[in-house]
């Protein structure tokens, strides 16, 4: 029997939480495998159950970030014994532990540590100390482990690149996408007004100053009756300076900052946007990108990469920091049906090759292969 563990202790929200989710939710049992998840209790909760997957919520590390290091480091190592693990698979990037009996695996999800340039956009203080701590860490995570998962082609790139002399071998598996993304476009419309939607944390390499610069040159090319949706989580520094800008520019009216939309009304807000925007620098292999393509609405995105290696023909690209072209690009297809319509097309279409049953096989191949 052979004995797969998933240290998902620190999934507690986000893509991260999704990612590993929906890997979960897919495991199909299999001949002479046993699959046990470590994970927070509201993570557990979301699995159905009675699934082929055992799930542990040991109490102790769900009391926080400190808590969880405590307890990796003094008490996981005796339980890997005592279940007697043969393969160790830390989705979050970082190993949590090493050892002669079994195996490791890791998934390079969070680009952010490794983007140099991104880095600097930050204040000095402790957010560009805390990435340049997660590089090291994530940089001797991916030397040692027997396996790497990249979730892009442009992600394997980049640890060629940065980690050359790796101990294992590296495959890439995107992520898939939500079902119900693809079959939202007869739900209720979540909002009164025609809008573009941009959903997206507030953050630093997520460009929303410039999305909002761009929706005030925008305005001044034409009368714009629709509003711009910019929807996540708000409430880091760079939130204040989206705001600012908003008020100095005069489009307290024109701009929506929604704060976080429920996962499951996002499908709803995609299918009835106007236009989909996606104007992020740093990603690996986002989800809001596949997401909204698979809603069927035309995708503008930042022709950073590895948004062109995913979206392919199914979205138009601008380079996030020169709001003038946004401006340009939106006026095209917010005066263009026929425009709209064919984007719209081809995203869908690209949206298809990515699926979480497809995503999930190859990625419990190479773990039961270890």
């Amino acid at each position: 029997m052979k004995t797969v563990v998933v240290e998902g202790l620190s999934a507690k929200l986000g893509g991260g939480q999704t990612y590993l989710r929906h890997l979960l939710e897919h495991y199909r049992a299999r001949d002479g495998v046993r699959v046990i998840a470590l994970l927070p209790p509201e993570l557990a909760q979301t699995l159905p159950s009675g699934g082929a997957v055992e799930v542990e919520s040991p109490p102790f590390p769900s009391r926080g970030p400190f808590a969880r290091a405590l307890w990796i480091r003094t008490h996981l190592p005796a339980w890997l014994r005592e279940v007697r693990a043969d393969v160790l698979f830390c989705p979050g990037g970082y190993l949590a532990a090493r050892g002669a009996r079994f195996k490791t695996a890791v998934t390079f999800q969070n680009m952010l540590p490794f983007a140099l340039r991104e880095r600097r956009r930050y204040p000095l203080g402790y957010s560009r100390t805390r990435y340049w701590l997660l590089e090291k860490m994530q940089r001797a995570s991916l030397r040692r482990a027997d396996l790497a998962i990249c979730i892009s082609q442009y992600a394997r790139q980049v640890v060629d690149e940065r980690v050359p002399r790796r101990r294992g071998r590296t495959v890439v598996i995107p992520h898939g996408i939500d079902s119900h993304f693809t079959r939202a476009a007869q739900t209720a419309r979540p909002a009164p007004f025609e809008y573009v939607l941009y959903v997206s944390v507030l953050n630093y390499y997520k460009a929303q100053v410039e999305v909002v610069e761009a929706w005030a040159e925008l305005k001044r090319r034409r009368p714009t009756a629709e509003k711009l949706v910019l929807a996540g989580f708000d409430r880091w520094p760079y939130a204040r300076q989206v705001h600012e800008r908003i008020a100095q520019l005069g489009l307290k009216d024109d701009v929506v900052v929604a704060g976080e939309i429920p996962y499951l009304e996002l499908p709803a807000w995609y299918a009835h946007a106007k236009v989909n925007l996606f104007a992020s620098s740093c990603e690996n292999c986002p989800f809001i990108l596949l997401e909204a393509m698979g809603s069927g609405q035309p995708m503008l995105s930042s022709n950073y990469p590895p948004m062109p290696e995913l979206a392919g023909s199914g979205a138009d690209y601008f380079d996030p920091y020169n709001p003038a072209g946004l401006a340009e690009l939106l006026h095209r297809y917010l005066d263009d049906a026929v425009l709209r319509a064919g984007m719209g097309a081809r995203a869908a279409g690209q949206s298809r090759q990515y699926t979480w049953e497809r995503a999930a096989t190859a990625t419990w191949e190479q773990l039961t292969a270890l």
